[in-house]
């Protein structure tokens, strides 16, 4: 019973980690169709903003939970006035353009943090289950994770500015002739994606190697969950890392982590092949 209930909180983090490394990416692939590929290295900012923060005093929570989603958040609405809003409605050009941002980004890393890997200490201790230990920030992890998935559907539900995004990515001309400056909605929406990515890195900056190159670890898993989940942005977003969380876990314990990441790819590939339109567009069809 001990080791099930080990097993299910291991579950349970794969699933929150899935959740927050994909939400930003969702918002914006989902809502503004922009392939961003230099989504690990906003993972990746959020992690050193954290790291630098507390290196300079800074509380560990302020610094994961508030300066890390301001910074990248502002980093990104830089980005999309620099350079994304030229490459609306090329697809082709925004891939290349946010994988050239990527080696950017992770070029400046580097010369300014040099090449070694640095981390923040784990803001919380452990607790016991049976004859086995778990750790606190996981729940904590969970926690967050489920927030944020309520704080967007509120925003984007309830809000009027949710309101006006939704209406806006859906028929800019529309919203703009009835007063609307998709513009700035653009941007903002960017901005939110781009801060919910860098709250994500901050947060799982004290349990991963924070480096330069640390975002390819997570890139392939975020495209992976939305891609499998679907048109939705939350339903598709959060029904794709239960699963995906679900399988990766499972398959580690029962090999190994690398095993374990092997066996969660072939399972996407295996879910696209038999829902090409994602998890949402075979069960969640008009949910958000």
């Amino acid at each position: 019973m001990d080791l099930v209930a080990i097993i299910g909180l291991n579950v349970l983090s794969g699933i929150a980690s899935l959740v927050l490394i994909s939400l930003g990416l969702a918002i914006i692939f989902g809502m503004m169709r922009i392939i961003n590929l230099a989504h690990g290295e906003f993972l990746m900012l959020g992690a050193y903003a954290t790291v630098v923060s507390t290196n300079l005093g800074v509380n560990v929570w302020i610094a994961m939970l508030v300066v890390s989603p301001i910074f990248v958040g502002l980093v990104g609405l830089l980005i999309e006035r620099t350079l994304i809003r030229f490459l609306y409605g090329r697809l082709v050009d925004t891939m290349l353009a946010t994988w050239g941002l990527s080696l950017f980004i992770v070029g400046l890393i580097t010369t300014i943090f040099g090449n070694t890997i640095k981390g923040v200490p784990t803001p919380l201790g452990g607790f016991q289950v049976g004859a086995y230990r778990s750790d606190l920030y996981t729940l904590v992890l969970a926690f967050v994770a489920l927030a944020l998935l309520v704080a967007v559907v509120v925003v984007m539900r309830f809000t009027r500015f949710g309101l006006i995004a939704r209406a806006t990515m859906q028929n800019p001309n529309m919203a703009s002739a009835l007063g609307v400056n998709p513009t700035r909605i653009y941007m903002l929406t960017f901005g939110i994606g781009a801060a919910v990515t860098g709250l994500a890195g901050g947060l799982l900056a004290p349990v991963s190697g924070v480096s330069p190159t640390m975002g390819s670890a997570f890139i392939a898993k975020a495209f992976i969950t939305v891609v499998g989940g679907g048109a939705s942005i939350l339903a598709g977003t959060a029904s794709a890392a239960m699963l995906f969380g679900f399988i990766n876990q499972l398959g580690s314990y029962f090999t190994t982590p690398v095993f374990g990441e092997v066996i969660l790819l072939v399972a996407a590939t295996v879910l696209i092949r038999i829902l090409p339109e994602g998890i949402t567009g075979r069960f969640f069809k008009g949910s958000l």
